[in-house]
């Protein structure tokens, strides 16, 4: 009985796509595209880069920016042996970190390329107007579509899908940030990263490996096989780690596309010297916060300065999740700081709980 009721919205759902846009909906996402776009074999790298992100805007007065994004389904990979048919912005997940001023006029062109199986936009949350963006943007397979809008309010902002069923859309990629600097900047750092945390819905167990399916009954379920930061199982690691030196300073972008689930981001072993609580850089940042809460389709930017070298694991302290994926490490370089940390020599039974966990995090 609670089957069908799902079933019967998601059809609806669809079912109300269909009439605004007089065609139906793919919503399996199952059709062939070109082998550039990754196949099963050989999987796209759809994991954006933490660093991957525009320097910060120093110009006195407004200007017009223009925002070209392309909508793309892929194969990509979730983990080593593990594909999934992401549907993203510019073939990456997040979609690209877009950076305006305060006063800009942004102007924002969507490509749904011609071989998408789905009609796809844009809704920006910095936008005041309809649907952020999203009924203008509304785009068919091989359309191009887009709109303006003054960026009038400073922050940090999602953009994301939302053509019907939003949540699908989301849940497979198709989210990112929009940061609108306020006049004066925030204060500057040695280094800036950009990272979101998403859910993915398989039929699949977390772990199988092989093509994975979407599952619309876990979406609507709200119960995810993997959670990720930037798109993949353990994305933010090894070789895609984000690298520091002791000493700096360090921001960090940070958003949940969600769909679902909110976040309590925390980096283990640190602690957050500023935080712009909800993304709102017109107020007076927290200062000295363990770890923040963020939910689905919001945002905020931490700062932290980096005393100690060593490994940093960054987690959702909803645990259970790095289990299934949500696991960052920041990796610091430089000398020791005997005055600040002092490691107990091996063997000592006395060793940090936080320790424990991060070493258990990164097998």
């Amino acid at each position: 009985m609670i089957s069908g009721f799902r079933n019967a919205l998601f059809a609806a759902a669809v079912s109300g796509l269909a009439i605004t846009t007089g065609q139906p909906s793919m919503a399996a996402g199952n059709h062939q595209h070109p082998t550039e776009n990754g196949t099963a074999e050989k999987p796209l790298a759809i994991v954006r880069q933490s660093t991957d992100l525009p320097a910060p805007v120093h110009r006195k007065g407004p200007e017009t920016v223009t925002v070209n994004l392309e909508t793309v389904e892929v194969t990509g990979a979730v983990a080593d042996g593990t594909t999934y048919h992401y549907w993203t912005f510019n073939r990456k997940v997040p979609g690209p970190f877009v950076r305006v001023r305060v006063g800009d006029t942004v102007k924002v062109e969507l490509t749904n390329v011609s071989d998408s199986s789905e009609r796809h936009s844009v809704d920006f949350h910095a936008v005041t107007g309809p649907g952020g963006g999203a009924v203008a943007t509304d785009a068919a397979p091989g359309e191009t579509r887009g709109f303006s809008f003054k960026a009038a309010k400073p922050g940090l902002y999602v953009y994301h899908c939302a053509v019907p069923l939003a949540a699908q859309h989301i849940a497979n990629g198709m989210y990112g940030l929009i940061l609108v600097e306020r006049e004066e900047g925030l204060p500057l750092v040695d280094r800036e990263f950009y990272v979101m945390q998403g859910e993915l819905y398989t039929e699949e167990a977390f772990g199988t490996k092989g093509k994975l399916t979407a599952s619309t009954e876990k979406l609507l379920d709200e119960q995810p096989e993997y959670y990720v930061f930037n798109g993949a199982d353990k994305a933010l690691t090894n070789e895609n780690a984000l690298r520091a030196k002791a000493g700096e300073t360090v921001r960090i972008y940070f958003g949940v596309g969600g769909p679902n689930k909110t976040s309590s981001f925390h980096v283990i072993g640190e602690i957050f010297d500023r935080v712009y609580d909800l993304a709102s850089v017109t107020s007076s940042p927290l200062t000295d916060v363990q770890t923040i809460t963020v939910p689905p389709g919001g945002a905020s930017v931490v700062d932290l300065t980096l005393d100690v070298p060593g490994e940093y694991t960054l987690v959702d302290h909803a645990l259970s999740r790095a289990a299934r994926g949500l696991v960052g490490k920041l990796i610091v370089e430089g000398d020791e700081r005997s005055d600040i940390f002092t490691a107990a020599p091996a063997g000592n039974e006395h060793s940090s709980h936080d320790a424990h966990m991060s070493d258990h995090m990164s097998e």
